[in-house]
């Protein structure tokens, strides 16, 4: 059994998302706001806590129609309340479990119908009015005695103040929320179950009539853990709560993950077994020398106390007596300690830190493992754990494990970050057990903002939540959800590529909020430089991931970037070639017949292969506009035909090929006016500039020739050694990138007004 799928509904920023769980881990990646944290609080507030909502939690495109409902009620107070004016706004978890034969006896109270034989299984938790006359009730009695409070001051005299709660339906709820509400579970039909719409999940409708589920029937088939994001570690440890001992906040020190470890499975006080006689017997020994000890220190102070008339005849006796706890032996600040070394001579104390002294990253890194293993023991019942669960009623063992992680990455370095996602499974099932029982099933859910840990993954296991700005059909922004593993469709040569690619580059690409596809390794090192200047350093504001990948093949990841919907700007060369001289390289010029070997000019945009219809291609034919409303379009850049005027104000139409001849033609008196020096494709270029300043039809072919026969990448550096601070500043964009960066510049400031950037971020149910 595991779990196949979940979708969330009308949750903060989750409209509607389907996010499926792939086996052993999923990765949950997206930009900053695109709501990974809304699906983990999600998942654990409807799995594990089935509670804890807030009013925030309602999406902020109902809010309105909340207030409005709330408005309705007060009109009409004797109309009863309509249970279906709610039905679409309630937040909604549906889960989706595979179910293998032999398992039907544990999902008995889920099967739907007599028909049902196996496989899907799902059913829906919906936070919904537990008492909706109740509700309505106490809503109508709070608004009247707010009105008679408005009413009194006005009688005698007084301005009422601004705000009498409850002011609105919404305010009502922020206060009285948890005793009208509560999680309630629905069964689903298996056959209705849908395949998302451009990564919007289209969950199956209740009747009216649905009858929710009694009591909680998926007690017993799933256990959820949760590692919240690691904030504050090493901080002062909090409050206590009672019970368990332990800090209310989380996260907590490494000794206090120890503690409650021992607590739950090693703590004699739960239940005895046979290997606790040695430690117990050594501990009454030791309370025994401590005894002796303590009553020898305090009789000189209990005699005096004596010489006071006590005890007298019928009082008792003062007694020092200790009692040792093996718990105590781990609530102070030395109990986890760091040695600086193995072993020191006889007699002298070894060299220890104290925990707060080891760098956040290990302390991160040893709280997580710690915490993973105590889930799986827990799981496991291993240890006194075990013992309490075999006294209480229910004994059996989930099939399900499901533990959330969110944001690993914290204070952890890019090694440490791959090294932790790779072994976090493994550690989940380290057991005998596991490894002999393939119907226990574990599975991962990890939410993070880090491309190392994304790039240490598989790529079918990544999630990407998309965020989805306002639009004519979408007031408020949004989210969706795209499974990347049904990006390409079947394997294929594409699939390969990209996965390959994604696998060999940074996978930052996923956390962007847009792409810049670049051609080699000369634009890969200048084109930041130009973000700073282009539109006043505006992009230097946006989160931009720049690909080298090539003309020939950046076509290729043309469905990634329509799945992500990202705004992406292409930066590729002409690459002329002469078909009727075997398909060479040629310098582009009219009325040749010319070709283009660029794949991407002709399988991405402007779907073009004469090098004519390129030269005369707009920019309407080299974009292409997004496959859904409020995602990014996409531009395609290259060198055209353009004017360049020499040192002697000679006018010449030429048409550059490359992006290094064209970031000469259009920085001639820089280039003129620079040293020698540096490799040779820049002092050959220097030295072509001051010879042939004039007549740039000579100079063109031999900066060609240049391109083609030493490094570009040399090049670039040297440009970045050899320039002047105030020469590089100078230093402009050819005329095609610079034309490419406005339009970025320009999609992404639109962008940026239309998605949401004030107080109501994702934590605030935007």
């Amino acid at each position: 059994m595991r779990i196949e799928s979940v979708e969330i509904s009308n949750f903060r920023k989750l409209r509607s998302v389907r996010v499926d769980l792939s086996g052993p881990q999923t990765l949950l990646v997206g930009a900053n706001n695109s709501g990974k944290t809304s699906a983990m609080v999600a998942l654990d507030r409807f799995l594990r806590a089935r509670g804890g909502f807030s009013v925030n939690d309602f999406p902020a495109c109902h809010w309105r129609a909340i207030n409005e409902l709330g408005a309705n009620w007060i009109a009409s107070p004797g109309s009863p309340p309509a249970a279906d004016a709610w039905a679409d706004m309630l937040p909604a978890l549906d889960l989706w479990l595979h179910v293998d034969q032999g398992e039907f006896h544990r999902v008995s109270a889920l099967i739907p119908t007599l028909q049902w034989s196996g496989g899907l299984l799902g059913v829906r938790l919906r936070y919904e009015p537990e008492d909706l006359e109740a509700l309505h009730r106490d809503f109508l009695t709070r608004t009247e005695a707010a009105d008679a409070i408005r009413t009194d001051a006005d009688e005698r005299g007084k301005k009422s103040p601004s705000r009498v709660w409850p002011e609105s339906m919404l305010a009502f709820l922020s206060r009285r929320l948890g005793p009208h509400f509560c999680v309630r579970t629905y069964l689903l039909d298996p056959a209705k179950y849908t395949t998302p719409k451009a990564g919007v999940a289209r969950p199956q409708v209740l009747s009216a009539d649905a009858i929710p589920v009694d009591g909680n029937p998926l007690k017993g088939l799933i256990k959820v853990d949760l590692i919240q994001a690691q904030r504050g570690l090493g901080a002062h440890e909090g409050a206590h709560d009672g019970d368990e001992g332990e800090p209310t906040g989380a996260p907590r020190r490494l000794s206090a993950q120890l503690r409650s470890y021992y607590r739950r499975h090693l703590d004699p006080e739960r239940g005895l077994e046979p290997k606790d006689l040695d430690a117990l017997r050594a501990i009454e020994e030791a309370e025994t020398a401590f005894d002796k000890r303590l009553d020898e220190a305090f009789q000189a102070a209990l005699e005096q106390v004596h010489d006071l008339g006590y005890p007298g005849v019928a009082d008792p006796k003062v007694k020092v007596s200790t009692r040792i706890r093996p718990l105590d032996a781990l609530a102070h600040d030395a109990a986890v300690l760091y040695s600086l070394e193995d072993g020191g001579a006889a007699g002298e104390h070894p060299l220890v830190l104290p925990e707060g002294y080891n760098g956040l990253g290990y302390q991160n890194l040893i709280s997580m493992v710690f915490r993973l293993m105590a889930f799986r023991d827990g799981w496991m019942r291993v240890g006194k754990a075990g013992l309490a669960v075999h006294a209480a009623e229910d004994q059996a063992m989930e099939p399900i494990h499901l533990v959330l992680v969110e944001e690993p990455e914290a204070h952890l370095h890019a090694q440490v970050q791959q090294v932790f996602i790779n072994k976090a499974f493994e550690v989940l099932r380290n057991h005998p057990f596991l490894g002999e029982e393939p119907r226990l099933t574990t599975q991962l859910v990890v939410s993070t903002h880090s491309s190392h840990v994304a790039h240490a993954v598989e790529y079918a296991q990544l999630r990407y939540f998309r965020r989805t700005p306002r639009s004519t059909t979408q007031p408020l922004p949004g989210s969706t959800v795209v499974n990347l593993s049904t990006v390409f469709g079947p394997e294929s040569e594409t699939a390969r590529f990209a996965t390959r690619y994604l696998k060999t580059s940074h996978s930052d690409l996923f956390f962007a909020d847009a792409a810049i596809f670049i051609e080699g390794a000369a634009e890969r090192i200048l084109v930041p430089h130009f973000l700073r200047f282009a539109d006043d350093g505006f992009l230097t504001t946006c989160y931009l991931s720049v690909l080298e990948i090539g003309g020939s093949h950046a076509f290729r990841l043309k469905p990634l970037v329509d799945a992500l919907g990202l705004t992406t700007l292409v930066i590729t060369d002409l690459d002329a070639q002469d078909p009727a001289n075997n398909n060479r390289r040629a310098s582009p010029r009219r009325s040749a017949g010319l070709k283009t070997a660029n794949a991407t000019l002709k399988r991405w945009a402007p779907c073009l292969s004469s090098v004519d219809e390129l030269v005369d291609a707009g920019q309407a034919r080299r974009s292409t506009e997004p496959v859904h409303e409020g995602l990014g379009p996409s531009l395609v850049v290259y060198p055209s035909e353009g004017t360049y005027v020499g040192s002697d104000d000679s006018a010449h139409t030429l048409i550059p090929t490359t992006f290094e001849d064209a970031l000469i033609l259009d920085n001639l008196a820089l280039f003129g006016s620079l040293r020698q020096d540096g490799g040779a494709f820049l002092r050959k270029t220097v030295a072509a500039v001051k010879a042939e300043p004039n007549d740039l039809c000579a100079l063109l072919p031999i900066v060609r020739a240049t391109v083609q026969a030493e490094s570009k990448a040399e090049f670039a550096l040297d440009m970045l050694e050899v320039a002047e601070d105030a020469q590089l500043e100078q230093l402009s964009p050819p005329r095609y990138v610079a034309e490419g960066l406005q339009w970025l510049s320009a999609e992404l400031r639109e962008l940026r007004g239309r998605t949401l950037d004030g107080p109501l971020a994702e934590e605030a149910g935007a």
